[in-house]
């Protein structure tokens, strides 16, 4: 999986990704995770987290489970049409760690659950994301 890792970072240089520091950090059969910190790039004027920074979190890490669930040999790209949040708590410490497995993996469809919790564990939001597989 590591070779996994390296290409979905490589691939997320000079965008949105990388520009709010967010790297892959560990995968698995049917889940990815990814760390953000919690710097100037992503928090508000006060200095909290922002929510904005953790729903662009959680659609990253829904839409590359998704790319990398795909086998190779198909020829694909990966939509996202619908992604919703709960931000459940503030979070704390200097970077944040997202998890996404999926609920639903079907042809055509695919429903990702990211929790993003801080680097203390605490629960932070709770995410859904809709792909399209076309």
């Amino acid at each position: 999986m590591e070779d996994v890792l390296e290409r979905l970072n490589r691939f997320c240089q000079n965008t949105l990704v990388d520009h709010l520091g967010m790297v892959f950090t560990a995968a698995g059969e049917g889940w990815l995770e990814m760390k953000m910190p919690i710097d100037r790039r992503t928090c508000r004027p006060d200095g909290a987290l922002h929510g904005g920074a953790n729903m662009a979190l959680a659609e990253t890490v829904g839409g590359a489970l998704s790319v990398i669930s795909v086998p190779e040999e198909i020829k694909f790209n990966v939509f996202g049409i619908e992604v919703n949040g709960n931000h459940i708590k503030q979070a704390k410490g200097n970077f944040v760690v997202a998890r996404g497995t999926f609920i639903h993996r079907g042809k055509r469809t695919h429903v990702v659950q990211v929790e993003i919790r801080d680097e203390f564990g605490t629960l932070v939001t709770v995410n859904r994301v809709t792909n399209v597989v076309a």
